[in-house]
This record gives C-alpha cells, structure tokens and sequence, in this order.
C-alpha cells in the first residue's frame, strides 16, 4: 500500500515520520474505550508475546503506555521500512523480519532470523509483537508465532485496536487506518498457551485457538463503538476466490 510512494531511503523516512505523527493525532482525538480487562493478564505474565491482524496493525501503538516496552517484529521490504521508522518514533522498539506462504521463502525474508532474535528478547524478559498471518494469506494464523511461542514457553495475547472512523483499503489484508475525530477501542483476548512437548494436533488446535480468538475480540472490539468489522470472513472470502479460480483452470 505504501510502497507505492517512494522509494528513496530520506522519502520513507519523510513518510515514516508524518504517519507517526498522523498516528499520534488520532490517538489524541479519539475517545479510547477500554473492552474488558485490558491490561492485567500482560502485565502480569509479562513477557509475552502479542498479536494482531495484518492490517489491523497501524494503531497497537495506542496500547502502549509510556512504560511499556514492546519489541515488533516487522517486514523488510519498503512497506515495512515505513512502518518500522514510524513504530520507532511512538516508542516501540524494532526486530526487522517476516514470515511466508512457502518455507523456502522464510529465510530470505529474515523469518527465521527475527523469530530467533524474538526468542531471546523473551528470554531476556522483554514483550515481543507480531502479526498472527503471514503476508498475502489474510486472516489465517501463520506457524511462526505457535512455534515462537512453543519455544518459549511464553503465552500469546491477541489484542484488537479498531477505531470508528477510519479508512478501509482494497488491499490483501483488508488494511484499516483510523482517522481523527472517531472513538477508539482496545481489547485484549484470552492467552493461548502452546506446551513445548506439544505435538502436530496441538500445534495445529493452538493455532486455530489464535484465529478463533482474534476474529472474537475484532468482532467485539467493533460492537463495542458500533461497527462491523471490516475485515470479517475475509479468511472465507479468499479461501473461495481461489477455489473459484481453480476451477476454472481446470
């Protein structure tokens, strides 16, 4: 979505800055309403590990009090170049990494590196972030985030942060960027747990608990400032298109 406005290192950076500072203007004019308990299930069993949607992702940093300190794993490309000066400017702090669709492309897109960097931040007692579905696969919880979280030991967070007003894009990921003026609301899910000895149907049952989990507090998050998520059945809605394509080339 972005990467359409530049390329040029000083240019994203330009574009990095103004969207923090966007950001930071809605956060401002936006009335926060707070979903439940929010806060005391991560603080409490800090670290953890916290997720989100791809496309959802914009404002998690409305979250984050002064205190908190959150290290998010974000993508190499342009797109994530952008996101990553931004996220740096409202006060998190950045592992440069993505997954994939295919296995063999996880490791030139730094998956593995910033999974194992993640891994010891977690080690060393630090909150870590991630979006739970890999880039072009909207809505379906990748294997990444099960196994950090297998690794580790540590539970998983899903957290929602939607906003009344906003703006909704045609991209992949059904991407929704708030705007100000609106109401804004937060919402944290139930942790899921991922034991180390887990074998193939717990990992698979784990990470279908993570898609369950934030399409709920999506769902609710939404209700709660009167609104439809944006971005519901999208997992459905790509699983047919395809479908419907392969069909027709057979």
């Amino acid at each position: 979505m972005l990467r359409r406005l530049g390329k040029s290192p000083a240019l994203r950076r330009m574009i990095g800055t103004l969207l923090a500072g966007y950001l930071t203007l809605v956060k401002r004019t936006n009335r926060l309403v707070y979903v439940g308990d929010v806060y005391s299930g991560i603080e409490a069993e800090k670290p953890v590990i916290i997720t989100m949607w791809h496309g959802q992702h914009f404002m998690q940093t409305f979250f984050r009090k002064p205190w908190h300190r959150c290290h998010v794993m974000i993508s190499r490309h342009g797109d994530g170049e952008i996101n990553a000066i931004a996220a740096e400017k409202l006060g998190m702090l950045v592992v440069r990494g993505s997954g994939a669709q295919r296995k063999d492309q996880v490791t030139k897109r730094g998956g593995i590196q910033a999974l194992r960097a993640l891994l010891k931040l977690l080690t060393e007692g630090e909150n870590v972030s991630m979006t739970a579905d890999v880039p072009k696969v909207s809505r379906v919880a990748g294997e990444g985030i099960i196994a950090l979280a297998q690794l580790s030991g540590r539970p998983i967070y899903p957290l929602a942060v939607v906003s009344s007003r906003r703006i909704d894009f045609t991209s992949w990921d059904a991407a929704s960027l708030g705007l100000p003026f609106g109401k804004s609301a937060i919402m944290a899910g139930n942790p899921i747990r991922v034991a180390r000895d887990a074998d193939k149907p717990a990992l698979e049952a784990a990470r279908l608990a993570v898609e369950a989990e934030l399409d709920r507090i999506y769902a609710e998050a939404y209700a709660a400032i009167g609104c439809t998520d944006p971005g519901a059945n999208r997992a459905s809605v790509i699983a047919a298109r395809a479908a419907r394509l392969e069909a027709g080339a057979a």
